[in-house]
């Protein structure tokens, strides 16, 4: 119709259209609409005038529309149209939006344009300069209004205090104040509800206080933030009579239930003085609580939170309000934040008063519970919530059977884990996360269960898991023995390709692997890896020696002791033993007493394994008076022969012709509560038949069969 009008009556179409249907837009508050026909207006040509400027920017400032705002702005610029409430409406809503640098820009405008300020330009300015904390220049505009015959108004004043009440000055602000009534002027609701708020800004509970009963005798209500600043100086000064009052105020102006109590938990929270809360929560305050189910479960959380287990139980006694899901989800939740705090104790106190099903538990509250349990190290408590649950017929999800292995695990009980186990793998669709994954690996390698351990392997192959890091070296380090050689080697290569990192175990392991398969090369090219990583030890210094040891390859062992010395390590029992062993086993028997020497004169020292490899090795050669000697040695340091040691005895004996004493052995094992095994038995019958008693060795030969050996 608009564009109709404009071809019927051409250039005598002018603003006053335009302006009567934006005047009948910002009447209802159509922002939007009022836009689109301003822009039309410009479209068709036609001029705006002041009136249309004044409305728009009006309609813009109200819905914070600073596009708009800065289009329409523009345009009344370009247009040479001065509109003093167009400026002071731009600058508002950049000092709204704390956009001061640009406030200022249009305030420099203001000067360029050469606006004449009207009462409410000045009032803006004011503000702006308040807001920015420029409180001085805010003072000399209010020294040039006054020049520029504007009286200052109550406005002007309440702008500077509230400006004063946030830079935390209140003596400006007094001073302020005490000028109100110099100037002719009253102070208003406004004027009070600022000081209230400066004055709780910098604490001081007692002027506050003042100015809010100044406030309520000159019959002002005061608002929601006075109220909430008067609870907060209450809670740091412990005025608790005082803050009953101020929840009554509270209310009387309507504030709502659930929003008073939010903050009165904030403000005592905030001093640490939660416990004053059951005094200051009486009459319809607490009778709410009981019958809404929100507001109970925020205040419950905050008691137990801060250690007031009791009060928490007891609002739960009274509680009005019935709903058996939303009761279990809270227990749980408070169960769980007790365990998060660590007061294991408060938890198991709520979970015993809490009103339980025994023929239908909570799956998540008892999980959470037995988790409990086990930290505690009450695991008979946990494993009664496990079969309650088990009897129940509940269904456990990866999670529970998580929480209820680790239970056993802890307790030392892998049987029982390796139970817990066998039902799992019942379930149908029953796939362990990552987390479960690892801790049956280490379980199977506990139990040393290698078939187990290379079923889950695979198993995990093909689930999809995504593997990390702590995956890989917990794969590699329990599947060590349960997994062959090239196996082990793809897995360790995969794990280094993706950039993962194998801790010092991981790479001990694999040097113990690539040992034993006598795959030394590998071995070697592995140690220096993990030394150039710095994630070699002690372990890993005696495993390349032991390697060493085996290929017989002194040299390198020679230099490895050396390089371990070097690296700062000192040379552990473990390494001797594996440097005799080698020594000894080749007949260099120079070279073995050097190290035996040596040993014996640093801190080291001998365990039975180095009595055992001394006897062994003398036995070998027949130097049965060596043998003797070192036995001498092994009884009188307080050790005494082990199983070990009896059968590298018998055999020494057997190979020196010692026949009555190696029959002797046994019967000494026997009464020094050593059980001979197969080894036993073998060197004995070897011993016989060595020295032609072969009845003899017979006999013994009938009792290994009689004893399943």
């Amino acid at each position: 119709m608009i564009r109709e009008m404009r071809e019927s009556f051409g250039s005598e179409l002018d603003c006053r259209v335009f302006n009567t249907l934006i005047y009948s837009c910002s009447k209802r508050g159509s922002v939007e609409l009022s836009g689109k026909w301003f822009r039309m207006m410009l479209e068709l040509g036609v001029q705006p005038n002041v009136a249309t400027f004044g409305m728009v920017m009006g309609l813009y400032q109200k819905g914070w529309n600073v596009e708009e705002a800065e289009f329409s702005f523009a345009q009344m610029r370009s247009f040479g149209i001065i509109c003093q409430s167009a400026y002071s409406a731009m600058i508002t809503i950049y000092t709204r939006l704390s956009l001061y640098d640009k406030a200022e820009e249009v305030i420099g405008l203001m000067r360029d344009d050469k606006v004449v300020l009207n009462l409410e330009n000045w009032l803006v300015l004011l503000n702006a300069y308040s807001q920015q904390g420029k409180l001085e220049k805010a003072e000399q505009l209010l020294v040039a209004m006054q020049e520029a015959k504007f009286s200052p108004t109550i406005v002007a004043y309440n702008i500077l205090i509230t400006g004063y009440g946030k830079a935390s000055n209140m003596v400006a602000a007094q001073r302020l104040f005490s000028g109100i009534q110099n100037a002719g002027l009253e102070p208003d609701d406004t004027t009070y509800r600022s000081m209230i708020e400066g004055w709780g800004r910098v604490g001081n509970y007692k002027e506050a206080e003042w100015y809010y009963k100044e406030l309520k005798r000159l019959g002002f209500k005061p608002n929601s933030p006075n109220l909430y600043t008067l609870i907060n100086l209450q809670a740091e000064h412990g005025d608790e009579e005082g803050a009953c009052r101020t929840l009554d105020d509270m209310l009387k102006i309507g504030c709502q239930y659930s929003s008073i109590l939010g903050t009165l938990l904030k403000a005592y929270e905030k001093v640490g003085r939660i416990d004053k809360i059951p005094f200051l929560l009486k009459g319809s305050f607490y009778q709410h609580v009981t019958v809404n189910q929100n507001s109970c479960s925020i205040l419950v959380i905050a008691y137990v939170k801060n250690l007031l287990v009791d009060e928490a139980i007891k609002l739960l006694g009274d509680k009005k309000w019935n709903d058996p899901v939303f009761e279990d989800n809270l227990y749980h939740l408070l169960i769980c934040s007790c365990k998060e705090l660590g007061h294991l104790d408060s938890a198991v106190k709520i979970y015993s008063l809490m009103p339980k099903s025994d023929d239908r538990p909570n799956l998540h509250i008892s999980c959470t519970m037995i988790d409990i349990y086990t930290t505690m190290g009450q695991f008979n408590e946990g494993e009664k919530l496990y079969m309650k649950l088990k009897s129940s017929g509940i269904g456990l999800d990866v999670i529970a059977f998580s929480i209820v292995i680790r239970m056993y695990v802890k307790a030392g009980s892998l049987k029982d884990a390796c139970s817990v186990l066998e039902t799992m793998e019942k379930e149908k669709d029953m796939v362990p996360d990552i987390y479960l994954f690892r801790d049956m690996l280490r379980i199977y390698q506990q139990c040393g269960m290698m078939d187990k351990l290379n079923d889950l392997y695979f198993k995990i192959l093909k689930s999809g898991v995504v593997w990390d890091q702590e995956l890989y070296n917990c794969l590699i380090n329990c599947c060590a023995r349960a997994l062959p050689v090239g196996e082990l080697s793809r897995l360790f290569n995969e794990m280094l390709q993706r950039g993962f990192d194998p801790n010092t175990i991981t790479f001990n392991v694999m040097l113990d692997v690539y040992a034993k398969a006598k795959l030394f090369n590998k071995a070697r090219e592995l140690f220096m890896m993990a030394r150039k990583r710095g994630l070699v030890d002690v372990i890993s210094y005696n495993t390349i020696i032991a390697a060493y040891g085996r290929k017989r390859d002194f040299k390198n062992m020679a230099s490895t002791i050396h390089t371990m010395q070097f690296d700062g390590f000192s040379v552990s029992l473990e390494a001797y033993n594996c440097v005799l062993d080698a020594y000894g086993k080749e007949g260099q028997m120079e070279s073995f007493r050097s190290v035996l020497q040596r040993m014996k004169n640093s801190s080291c020292t001998a365990d039975h394994y180095t009595y055992n490899i001394m006897m062994n090795i003398y036995g070998e050669l027949g130097w049965i008076d060596e043998v003797a000697g070192v036995l001498t040695e092994l009884r009188e340091c307080g050790l005494g022969p082990d199983l070990c040691s009896y059968n590298t005895l018998i055999k020494a004996y057997g190979i020196a012709g010692m026949v009555e004493d190696a029959v002797g052995l046994v019967k000494e094992m026997r009464q020094n509560g050593v059980e001979p095994d197969k080894i036993t038995y073998t060197n004995l019958i070897t011993t016989l038949q060595k020295n032609d008693k072969y009845l003899e060795a017979v006999k013994w030969s009938l009792w290994m069969k009689q004893r399943g050996l």
